[in-house]
């Protein structure tokens, strides 16, 4: 499992993929945090706050992550290796877990840069350090969760199609339907007796429940159960 594991990360940072993630997703969020004018600017907002990164961050995520899964699967297809990788001395869900792995670390990768935007708001806060430190914590915790499933929502997409464009698209719709598609389905008429159950099954609701510094069991639960779920629904597949 670590050989293959190892061999995903390299290939990421020996093309120029994982360095594009990286540096497209910070780019993005320092224009709209520090350049672009408006409420998102944390110079012009005149609080001591990450929140604007966590707004941005899960709508990038939407587009990269599916981008950084796209081809775990769908090349193995198109190459014709797929059958080997799954007649070698490993179990279906340790490969699934190595490819599922590789991604998230490389999401970590692009989150990692961004506690230079912590700590220079920190720094910048009247009086210094005046930053919520619980709630941008918990914040990290949701977004690092939100990630998870992305990748999980993302593999599965490149385990359905050989083709990696499709994957994409499926992947990034999916991943959209999870994070605010249940949100806009509480609000039909027809669903209004039951709109808390209909928006706690998306990942929005739990994703601001972490951002308020409040880790609920709950919510982590929920994060688990849906990555769980979609990795089942591979195995069976394979």
């Amino acid at each position: 499992m670590f050989t293959l594991l190892k061999k995903e990360i390299s290939s990421f940072f020996s093309s120029i993929t994982g360095y594009v993630v990286i540096i497209v997703f910070l780019l993005i969020n320092s224009m709209f945090l520090w350049i672009f004018p408006g409420s998102n600017n944390l110079l012009d907002s005149g609080y001591a706050s990450l929140e604007a990164l966590f707004i941005i961050a899960p709508w990038i995520f939407l587009f990269l992550v599916p981008a950084i899964t796209m081809r775990m699967f769908t090349d193995e297809r198109k190459s014709g290796t797929i059958e080997t990788l799954f007649t070698r001395p490993l179990t279906d869900i340790k490969i699934i877990s190595a490819k599922s792995l590789a991604a998230f670390i490389l999401v970590l990768f692009s989150l990692i840069p961004t506690l230079i935007y912590f700590y220079s708001v920190y720094k910048l806060g009247n009086p210094v350090g005046s930053i919520d430190s619980g709630g941008t914590w918990g914040s990290y915790i949701g977004l690092f969760f939100l990630s998870a499933i992305y990748v999980a929502i993302g593999i599965f997409a490149s385990s359905i199609t050989e083709n990696q464009i499709v994957a994409f698209i499926i992947g990034m719709f999916l991943c959209f339907l999870m994070f605010m598609g249940f949100d806009y389905l509480s609000e039909l008429a027809f669903l209004s007796k039951i709109d808390s159950f209909v928006i706690n099954m998306g990942i929005n609701e739990h994703y601001k429940s972490l951002s308020r510094g409040v880790i609920d069991s709950r919510d982590i639960i929920y994060f688990i159960s849906v990555a769980c779920y979609l990795t089942y629904f591979m195995l069976l597949k394979f």
